[in-house]
């Protein structure tokens, strides 16, 4: 099996293309680098053999489709985007190019070289709006209230005119909010991300609001789980992948600052404008449709987590 993916030097991105790449899958990955790292791949480029290969372009280029084209994978994993929610606001217009316009071009791309299937990065979080019950079903109103979320549920209307008039399968899963080792604790990132950079450097985050917002936090290596099922299964439907559990802001300080044994509260500061209070994924379609489950406990990963941004800081420290 050939798999190509987008944005493959991104924090899941990378994940995703080690676990393909370990089921002996020969990969090829699109990446700008733009918020992705060549250092996430390192495992992927020392592999020996012809099963990586790695294209530094914008998938917004005209030359994305005739490299989908010339590679002729069999699926195709759409990791790339432009995923500031705060980007997108600022400016719409860039939003639409790199997640919309970047889109056709790989369906586009993906007719011309007959492949089976595209599995799309969906985003849960900003896919159904401020949700009228948590957790959320696929079936619930898509109401984005942001560009990003916009742009998310346009590709998916998008994906599912090229399945039913051009013949192109896809899967688009809503992902909730991934969190694991290589995630960047810089600019837009995760709150797990962010906590754990500073925690680590003995800092005190700052929490924004009162702290009793939730999320519903998912590893990483459960979400790619996921991917790799899509490349067979859920065929023209939108599927959640979270955990259909809500864990406050405040609580997740709390268990990532035991861990780290650091004894300060944190900062507090204004809610932010537009910042949803409630958010949790239900994941009931995933187990039916993928045989798909969350399996990592948040306290474990969070534990890989931390573990993960130690030996990055160590090793740092050394070449250094």
């Amino acid at each position: 099996m050939r798999a190509l993916v987008t944005g493959g030097a991104g924090f899941i991105g990378s994940t995703l293309v080690d676990r393909l790449l370990a089921e002996d899958w020969e990969v090829d990955v699109i990446d700008d680098l733009s918020t992705g790292t060549l250092a996430n791949l390192a495992d992927a480029r020392a592999r020996r053999g012809h099963h990586f290969s790695f294209h530094r372009l914008d998938i917004r280029e005209p030359a994305v489709a005739e490299l989908v084209a010339r590679r002729r994978p069999d699926v195709i994993f759409h990791l790339a985007a432009q995923a500031s929610v705060r980007i997108s606001v600022s400016r719409p217009a860039f939003d639409a190019e790199v997640n919309i316009l970047g889109t056709l071009n790989i369906c586009e791309g993906a007719l011309a070289a007959g492949v089976r299937k595209v599995v799309f990065a969906g985003s849960g979080g900003t896919l159904y709006g401020a949700p009228e019950q948590v957790p959320v079903r696929e079936g619930h109103p898509q109401q984005p209230l942001a560009p990003y979320g916009v742009s998310k549920k346009a590709v998916g209307d998008y994906l599912h005119y090229y399945r039913e008039v051009r013949g192109l399968e896809y899967t688009v899963l809503a992902l909730a909010n991934v969190y694991g080792p290589r995630q960047d604790p810089h600019g837009e990132a995760g709150v797990v991300a962010i906590f754990a950079g500073l925690l680590l450097e003995r800092e005190r985050p700052t929490i924004y609001g009162d702290g009793e917002q939730t999320r519903d936090f998912v590893y990483v290596d459960d979400v790619v789980d996921a991917f790799v099922r899509a490349a067979e299964k859920g065929g023209g439907l939108t599927i959640n992948v979270g955990t259909g559990a809500e864990t406050s802001v405040q609580a997740l300080y709390d268990t990532m600052a035991r861990l780290v044994g650091f004894k300060d509260p944190a900062r507090y500061a204004p809610e932010r404008m537009g910042e949803l209070r409630r958010s949790a994924l239900d994941p009931g379609r995933a187990a039916i449709h993928l045989g798909w489950e969350p399996w990592t406990p948040l306290e474990e990963g969070l534990r890989r987590t931390l573990q993960w941004f130690r030996n990055r800081n160590a090793a740092s420290q050394r070449s250094g």
